[in-house]
C-alpha cells in the first residue's frame, strides 16, 4: 500500500512510519524539517520526503496514494490553530489530486461523552478540557473542516498519550469513545490508524480508542 504520513517526526507519526515500513508499505514522509527524522527512520528506507510548507511538494506527496495519515497537532497548550490550518493544507492538496482516504489524530474530548461514563471520568474530562480548551477547540475546527471536505476521512480520538509499547490490544468505538477512556500509547494509536485504513465502517467517522 502507498501511504503518505504527515507529522512523521512527531510521536505518533514516527510510530506510523515505523509500523508501515515494517508491514512492507511504501511510505512518503511529509515533515516541516527533514533533518529531524530520527535514526530509526532512516531516510534511505523512506520512498520520499516532502516539506509541509511547500504546497507543490504536498500535492505530489498525496497524489496517487492509497491513504494519507496525519499526526499533526499542537505540542503544547497553545494550539494557534495548527491542526485546523495544517490539515486544511492536506485537504486542499488531496482534493486537488483526487486522493480520497485520510486519517487524522484528534482527541477523545472532541467527541461525545459516552453513555454511562462514571462521574469521576466526567469530572476529569471537564478539568482537562479547561486546561486544554484551546487545543480541543482547534481540533474541533479541524474535524469540522474534515466534514466539509470531499475526502473519505476518519478522525482517531485518543485520550492521554503514553510512550508505551504497541500492544495491539485496546478498545475502539465508532462514532464515540470507550467508557472511562484514560490512556493509550502512541504506538497503539498508530496501530489503530493503520488498521482503520481499509475499514469501511470508519469512513466519515470519529473513532475513540483507549485501553
Amino acid at each position: 500500500m502507498r501511504i503518505t504520513v504527515f507529522g512523521a517526526t512527531g510521536g505518533i507519526g514516527q510510530e506510523v512510519v515505523g509500523q508501515a515500513l515494517a508491514a512492507g508499505h511504501e511510505v512518503t514522509a511529509v515533515v516541516r524539517d527533514p533533518d529531524r527524522l530520527p535514526e530509526p527512520l532512516d531516510p534511505a528506507a523512506i520512498h520520499a520526503v516532502a516539506r509541509l510548507d511547500d504546497p507543490a511538494a504536498v500535492r505530489t506527496a498525496v497524489a496517487g496514494r492509497d491513504a494519507v495519515l496525519s499526526g499533526l497537532g499542537s505540542r503544547g497548550r497553545k494550539a494557534d490553530g495548527i491542526a485546523e490550518r495544517l490539515t486544511g493544507r492536506i485537504i486542499d492538496a488531496m482534493e486537488a489530486e483526487g486522493t480520497r482516504r485520510l486519517l487524522v489524530v484528534s482527541a477523545v474530548p472532541v467527541g461525545p461523552v459516552p453513555a454511562g461514563e462514571p462521574l469521576v471520568d466526567r469530572l476529569a474530562r471537564k478539568a482537562v478540557g479547561a486546561v486544554l480548551a484551546e487545543v480541543y477547540a482547534d481540533l474541533a475546527r479541524m474535524e469540522a473542516a474534515l466534514e466539509r471536505s470531499a475526502t473519505d476521512w476518519t478522525s482517531v480520538r485518543p485520550p492521554k498519550l503514553t510512550d508505551g509499547p504497541c500492544t495491539g490490544t485496546y478498545r475502539k468505538v465508532m462514532g464515540g469513545a470507550p467508557v472511562s477512556s484514560r490512556a493509550i500509547s502512541r504506538a497503539d494509536v498508530a496501530h489503530a490508524m493503520l488498521g482503520l485504513i481499509d475499514d469501511p465502517a470508519a469512513v466519515k467517522q470519529g473513532v475513540g480508542v483507549a485501553y
